[in-house]
């Protein structure tokens, strides 16, 4: 496993493509806000930037990477498709827009933003995603809060596994059953609300163990993440918090720490429900 220039992983795709474990999300960041905040991130040492159709701010990433200074390899860019351009043909020319949008000839990684299962078109979509990746216009595909059943139904229906599977993940909604399909079927796990929006930084667990190795709470569980090996890419537009939240490569929390979190677990999401939602 390599390491990026602020000592993130650096894992490897199913693909053979490799990801920074440790990224920077864009999601509710206004669009004119966007470029800056971004720009700030990759001054911080960020080099990965999540973002997606839905949230209108895939312009401003684009701008802001071009405002950098780095080159475009690297830089690992995500997006994801709107839920409104499911089907074969709508997901190919959803992500020519995203690439206009950005000023990219390619994406280091597109997924499938909702399985929608009531309207029954995951599988024709992820079709039209193998054919993007066949024509060089995303290095990697996957999918994000897919659940087991979606994943199986690609695997029986497709010929390509997804190299990722992106889902609502922290101490309170930690779905270890997902995390093993995905371990067991070779789908990496990134973790989106990685802090349950800041719900959980006040429980005495964590904040017990923010003292105990003198860090914040939010850097304790972003190292959590990290021990689990998910990808994750918390969101801020202030460039302290920037900062401190990937600084989390200085210490180790030690098995009776991962323990105590991995008793946090509510199985409690902060957003949709993946097998309900349909929006």
């Amino acid at each position: 496993m390599t390491t990026t220039t602020a000592g993130v992983p650096t894992p490897e795709l199913n693909n053979g493509v490799r990801i920074p474990q440790f990224g920077f999300g864009v999601f509710d960041i206004p669009p004119e806000e966007t470029a800056q905040a971004v720009r700030t991130a990759l001054e911080t040492g960020y080099r990965h930037i999540d973002t997606a159709q839905l949230y209108g701010n895939e312009a401003g990433v684009g701008a802001g990477i071009a405002d950098s200074g780095l080159a475009r390899e690297d830089v690992f860019v995500t997006t994801k498709l709107a839920n409104d351009a499911h089907g074969h043909d709508n997901a190919i020319t959803a992500l020519e827009g995203s690439l206009r949008r950005l000023g990219f000839d390619y994406v280091d990684l597109y997924l499938i933003h909702w399985p929608l299962p009531a309207r029954d078109n995951y599988v024709r979509t992820w079709r039209g995603f193998e054919d993007i990746l066949r024509a060089g216009k995303a290095r990697a595909i996957g999918v994000s809060n897919f659940q087991p059943a979606h994943l199986d139904r690609l695997a029986e229906e497709s010929g390509t596994r997804p190299a990722v599977n992106q889902i609502e993940l922290h101490p309170a909604l930690q779905q270890p059953e997902l995390r093993e399909y995905h371990q067991a079927h070779g789908i990496a796990t990134q973790a989106w609300s990685p802090l349950a929006r800041a719900d959980v930084l006040g429980d005495p667990v964590l904040t017990g163990l923010a003292e105990k190795h003198g860090r914040t709470a939010a850097q304790v569980v972003l190292r959590w993440h990290i021990q689990l090996g998910n990808i994750v890419f918390p969101k801020s537009a202030s460039p302290d918090r920037m900062r401190q939240n990937i600084d989390v490569f200085g210490f180790e929390l030690d098995d009776e720490d991962m323990a105590e979190i991995g008793r946090l677990d509510e199985g409690r999401r902060t957003g949709p429900d993946p097998d309900t939602f349909n929006a």
